[in-house]
């Protein structure tokens, strides 16, 4: 099983929009997302990483305030230079119960100390979700490269 990485965040009033029941502004969840996303990927890569698209990104429900956001971080798929982690995003109740409330891919490049990509570990997928995972991030990396 990869590693996975882990970030917790309380829902403070600015992180919220202005309505009567203050929820959490997705700009504010993206940054989470981008940051958790980025410490996955140079753990992974034993480098310096910079974010080259966020591929998909679904907000499946809300947070609001005082909610605990947790946040898991995994690599799904690496090729020579780049390599995609997945995000998924909880509001955590304090009973323990998580509700998935965002699920992100994201793309990085990994960075040599001139700033230019340098290659990283190929992925081996250690299980039957990892290998599906990898599976998907192939067919999304098709389809950005067709975008192109």
């Amino acid at each position: 099983m990869q590693p996975v990485t882990s970030g917790v965040q309380i829902v403070l009033p600015q992180h919220c929009n202005g309505y009567k029941v203050p929820r959490l502004f997705g700009g504010q969840i993206m940054s989470w997302i981008d940051i958790i996303g980025a410490v996955a990927a140079r753990r992974y890569a034993g480098t310096a990483v910079t974010t080259v698209c966020i591929d998909n990104l679904n907000f499946i429900a809300p947070a609001y305030l005082n909610d605990t956001v947790v946040q898991e971080a995994r690599v799904t798929w690496a090729g020579h230079t780049s390599l995609e982690v997945r995000v998924d995003s909880y509001v955590e109740r304090l009973d323990g119960t998580r509700r998935l409330i965002n699920k992100a891919y994201l793309v990085f490049v990994a960075l040599d100390d001139s700033d230019r990509p340098t290659a990283v570990p190929p992925f081996t997928p250690d299980s039957e979700d990892e290998q599906l995972e990898y599976d998907a991030a192939l067919g999304r990396r098709k389809i950005r490269l067709n975008r192109q």
